[in-house]
């Protein structure tokens, strides 16, 4: 692979988003519109990446602060071609550069890498990725003899004739470094715009008998822009879609691939297998032979393998193998669950370690815990973790059991093989292999409902009479 000069075109103020974000940091599939761009332009061989911004530069900067990423700006919106045109002391060290647009970003790796490929070997001047289209309208048309490219005609542009055109400008390029700024040193704005266009260098080549070369992409997805909410829907419904085809060839099963949601950051193993209404998030790692069931919602994750979550939310955990999780869980950040747990229906974890084979089936709140292995803890257990200054920790380790409705005070601990009767508020230690009982003697009074009841039933006999 031979490395190059990407270009991408960022600068567009993305009015039609009506966002005060600026359109290339819209997300699909999790990641910015732009980040998308960048990766495939690295991904194909790109070993300087030299970025277009306009008025929103500062945030895009911010979130792509990388060492090998160069900006330039665009004070002024004038065109494509006036806009390459800012990156031309970024990119003339290279003997050729692609051009990109920072929100096209459904083009592949492959078919950059492909485009670069291609106008090496055909020693041209400029390469233009074209495509073939049911509906043309609003795209460049291509006109062209053979292999070489004559113009290209911008829709607005057009005559009728040329609109009947169906092969059209993907809007990628491979340009010859000097051969190109020269050219663009002479475009004119005499169009409608009144813009400085890129298409216009195609013909001032054509004039000075230099090769401009159509290399034609085979899927038209590649060229999904976003120009507003909708069309960044439809990017995200083709990303994602792209996303579970790979991961299905893989070896992992979608059940129904429609009604998911997987960032494009998610890895997943073979033979696990996904049911609808899944969102897989984040740098979710999920392991092998696993089953996720449900509306269930996993965050920056990791999931051993031959795990089995439910119809629960787990952000930023850690799960070793064989664990289970929901019906109806809510793992929040900083949990880590050795082989075998259990943490069962309605149960929220927080911040919390759990050994192996320790079981929280259900109704309960651990916040700030230690718990050791082989650990029951029964429904409705508290973890009192919060004074209303500070959190503060509780430690229960191999082997105890929590009786229900029990209320740990933290910072308490509980040790090994001890008993905690239902029930109970802990408040101090309990020691090995005892029994906890905090709660007050129970008393029955004989006879005490039926002297309510008469009172009761007397006064309003009484009342009525």
């Amino acid at each position: 692979m031979e490395h190059f000069t990407a270009v991408i075109l960022a600068a567009g103020e993305g009015t039609r988003m009506k966002s005060d974000i600026p359109k290339v940091l819209h997300k699909v599939c999790g990641v910015p519109i732009l980040a998308h761009v960048i990766r495939a332009a690295q991904q194909a061989g790109a070993d300087k990446i030299v970025i277009v911004v306009g008025k929103n530069a500062e945030k895009i900067k911010e979130i792509f602060a990388e060492d090998n990423i160069e900006f330039v700006m665009q004070e002024e919106q004038k065109g494509t071609g006036h806009a390459l045109m800012q990156a031309q002391n970024a990119a003339c060290e290279s003997s050729h550069f692609v051009v990109l647009y920072g929100d096209m970003p459904m083009v592949t790796a492959d078919s950059i890498e492909r485009m670069a490929r291609f106008h090496r070997e055909q020693k041209a001047a400029a390469t233009v990725m074209t495509a073939k289209v049911s509906d043309p309208t609003g795209y460049g048309r291509i006109i062209r003899e053979g292999m070489q490219i004559l113009s290209i005609r911008e829709h607005k542009d057009a005559t009728l004739e040329e609109k009947a055109i169906n092969e059209i400008n993907a809007g990628f390029y491979c340009f010859d470094t000097p051969l190109v700024f020269s050219a663009l040193s002479k475009v004119e704005n005499k169009n409608r715009q009144g813009e400085y266009y890129l298409t216009d260098v195609v013909e001032i080549l054509n004039r000075e008998s230099k090769k401009v070369v159509a290399f034609e992409l085979k899927d038209p997805d590649e060229l999904h822009g976003i120009n507003d909410r909708r069309q960044l829907a439809q990017a995200q419904k083709l990303m994602q879609k792209r996303i579970i085809e790979g991961l299905m060839e893989e070896g992992v099963t979608f059940i129904n691939p429609d009604t998911c949601m997987v960032n494009c950051e998610v890895k997943i193993g073979r033979d696990t297998i996904i049911y609808p209404g899944v969102m897989l998030e984040g740098s979710t790692r999920i392991g092998e032979n696993c089953t996720i069931i449900g509306q269930s919602r996993i965050k920056d994750t990791i999931v051993g393998d031959f795990c089995e979550i439910i119809s629960s939310q787990i952000d930023e955990c850690i799960l070793e193998k064989g664990v289970k999780i929901g019906p109806y869980s809510n793992l929040r950040p900083g949990c880590n669950l050795s082989c075998n747990v259990k943490v069962g229906d309605f149960v929220e974890l927080k911040n919390t370690k759990v050994g192996e084979g320790t079981k929280i089936p259900h109704l309960s709140y651990v916040g700030d815990g230690v718990l050791g292995k082989h650990i029951n803890i029964g429904a409705g257990v508290i973890f009192v973790n919060y004074d209303g200054y500070k959190k503060h920790q509780t430690i229960v380790k191999d082997n105890a059991f929590i009786g229900c409705n029990s209320n740990l005070i933290a910072p308490v601990t509980v040790k090994a093989g001890s008993y905690v009767a239902a029930g109970s508020t802990i408040t101090k230690e309990v020691p090995e292999d005892s029994l906890a009982i905090a709660r007050a003697r129970q008393e029955n009074k004989v006879g005490w409902a039926e002297k309510r009841r008469n009172i009761i039933e007397g006064g309003t006999k009484s009342d009525g009479k």
